[in-house]
């Protein structure tokens, strides 16, 4: 990861391709995120979703709303796991430091994860698209299976900003609670498990500050759902969110050598 270094296109993007590759292999062979990451959003979905969604064709608000929602409590899970826990580990192992003096481009370490991410994003849509239409009764245009499936993809990059500010703060051992503290409870409180109306006004007060409740407002748009607010500022407080997430992060890491 030396800075001074100019690569050749050819050997830039085998670079990356290698990098990407072996985040992909390593996560894979560990059952601890692969397992969750992937199955969870589905089995929530069909339990909450389809089981005691109601009917299982024709209209079902339920289905609607939590394909939405269930879509952004699934990405979370890649962009907070895949960062928070990987990088707090390899930083503490001296791997950063390893990564810093080797010949590879500067940006393959952290892109090969963000690509991972947006790829285990994109099995989660999938497996929640399979589902939904199958099983609850989603019907939707393509243009909408379209912007959901944008949203899903891009829409873990702010998860994966803040998932990289814990993994660059927190040791091995406290980031994985670190995590969990963080992932449960802000999914709750934007309203990704039961619609904001259905909770006490305070949640309902405190959402705009959690990163999931703008991504939600944004899913639950495409696909015709009601949202509060405008999809535009929704959209600008996720890039500035990600961004500042992103900076201070880097910071960090670079102060820690």
């Amino acid at each position: 990861m030396n800075t001074s270094l100019t690569f050749p296109r050819g050997a830039l993007i085998a670079s990356y391709a290698l990098e990407v590759r072996y985040e992909f292999i390593r996560l894979l062979r560990t059952p601890s995120f692969a397992v969750p990451t992937l199955l969870f959003p589905a089995m929530f979905y069909v339990l909450f979703g389809v089981l005691m969604g109601g009917h299982s064709s024709g209209d079902n608000p339920m289905a609607h709303y939590l394909l939405a929602t269930y879509c952004v409590f699934g990405v979370m899970a890649p962009g907070l796991f895949g960062f928070g826990i990987t990088v707090a580990t390899e930083r503490e192992r001296g791997w950063l430091a390893l990564k810093r003096v080797a010949p590879m481009p500067a940006g393959a370490y952290l892109g090969a994860k963000m690509l991972m991410a947006m790829l285990f994003a994109f099995l989660i849509f999938v497996t929640l698209a399979i589902l939904s239409s199958s099983l609850g009764g989603v019907r939707l245009l393509p243009m909408q299976w379209l912007g959901l499936m944008l949203l899903a993809v891009f829409g873990v990059l702010p998860f994966c900003a803040l998932g990289l500010v814990v993994g660059s703060y927190a040791s091995a051992q406290a980031a994985p609670a670190i995590i969990n503290l963080i992932y449960l409870p802000m999914a709750f409180l934007s309203g990704l498990w039961m619609p904001l109306r259905m909770l006490p006004n305070l949640v309902a007060q405190i959402a705009p500050l959690w990163p999931p409740y703008h991504l939600s407002q944004l899913t639950l748009s495409v696909i015709g759902q009601g949202s509060d607010g405008f999809q535009a500022m929704h959209g600008a407080v996720l890039v500035v969110m990600t961004v500042t997430l992103f900076v201070i992060a880097q910071r960090r890491l670079q102060r820690a050598g």
